[in-house]
């Protein structure tokens, strides 16, 4: 009997894990065979040739190199200078929106006296609240996504890309959601 509420318990411990993971989403060519790459190479993304500015985020270049090199150093790839198989890059989008929250409404409760003059006395009648609805209203939150593309080093197409979307509770995302992110992503990866 206590090992069936282990397993519940277990169970429903994973439930609840995997419900309050943010959804990742994954491109694939199918037409290629992601096990046959072994060495990868990280590039930088431009908006166009003469793009020569330099990223202001640089911890944040760290760390999702780092992060990205120890998902793949798990799946036995192995960085390269010299003709790697695939070509990597990221983008990371930091952007304000808004969502929308709603509350309960409900009126106050009160009491009444009354007075009973069958019984000579005083009742107290006790009126709960009611419920009238929801209040809704707009709260301003950020939401940072992260994308990671592979592209294939001999044909310049793009074999492989996961991204995946979270609320941020800073200006910009910290190395705990990055590494989460991207631990979240390469879950998918075959």
């Amino acid at each position: 009997m206590k090992f069936s509420y282990f397993i519940l318990g277990v169970a429903l411990f994973h439930f609840l894990a995997l419900s309050c993971s943010n959804p990742v989403h994954i491109q694939k060519d199918p037409a290629v065979n992601l096990s046959t790459y072994q060495t990868y190479s990280w590039v930088d993304t431009k908006e166009n040739e003469q793009d020569n500015v330099a990223k202001p985020t640089a911890y944040l270049d760290i760390s999702m190199r780092k992060t990205v090199n120890q998902q793949l150093a798990k799946k036995g790839w192995k960085e390269t200078d010299q003709h790697p198989d695939v070509l990597i890059s990221y983008e990371v989008l930091v952007e304000r929106s808004t969502e929308e929250r709603s509350n309960p409404v409900y009126t106050r409760p009160f009491t009444r006296v009354f007075y009973n003059p069958f019984r000579g006395r005083w009742i107290n009648i006790y009126y709960p609240s009611e419920f009238l609805g929801y209040q809704t209203y707009q709260v301003p939150v950020k939401e940072g996504t992260i994308i990671i593309s592979m592209v294939d080093a001999n044909t310049d197409k793009v074999v492989w890309q996961g991204w995946t979307t979270r609320k941020l509770n800073y200006a910009m995302l910290t190395e705990k959601e990055i590494k989460k992110s991207v631990a979240d992503i390469f879950k998918k990866f075959v």
